[in-house]
C-alpha cells in the first residue's frame, strides 16, 4: 500500500541522514549475503549491491534539498571504503563504487564536490608537494 511505502521511505530517509546511517542501512540490507563462492550467490550479491547503491543515490522526497542530502550522505559513502573486515569490505566497496558512479552520472557537480574532491584530496596534496 502507498501509505506503507511512504512510511518506509520516510524511516529510511531519516536513518540515512543520521551519523553512520548509511553503514547501518547497508549492513541491514546486505546481512547474510556473501561467504559462498558459487556463481548464483555471487550474482545475487552483485544485484543486491546494485539495489543498495540505487537507494543511496536517490535523494528522498523528505529531504530539504539535493545538496543537503549529498552533504550528509557522501562522506558516509566514502567511509564505506575503509571497512576493515575483508568479506564485509568487499560488499561495502561494491556498494560505495556503484553509488559513486550513479551519483556522478546523475548529478556530476554535486558528486564532484562531495565525493570526488574528498576522495582525490590526498593525491592532490602529494602532487602539490
Amino acid at each position: 500500500p502507498a501509505w506503507l511505502r511512504r512510511l518506509c521511505g520516510q524511516l529510511l530517509s531519516e536513518r540515512l541522514m543520521r551519523p553512520n546511517g548509511v553503514q547501518a542501512v547497508v549492513r541491514g540490507i546486505m546481512e547474510g549475503t556473501g561467504g559462498d563462492t558459487d556463481a548464483e550467490t555471487a550474482a545475487m550479491d552483485w544485484r543486491k549491491c546494485d539495489a543498495v547503491a540505487k537507494i543511496l543515490a536517490s535523494c528522498p522526497q523528505q529531504c530539504l534539498s539535493l545538496e543537503d542530502y549529498y552533504k550528509h550522505v557522501c562522506p558516509q559513502i566514502l567511509d564505506l571504503l575503509h571497512i576493515q573486515d575483508k568479506l564485509t569490505a568487499r560488499q561495502f566497496q561494491r556498494v560505495a563504487t556503484t553509488t559513486l558512479l550513479t551519483m556522478a552520472k546523475e548529478h556530476p557537480q554535486l558528486a564532484e564536490k562531495y565525493l570526488l574532491q574528498p576522495l582525490l584530496a590526498p593525491l592532490r596534496r602529494c602532487s602539490d608537494a
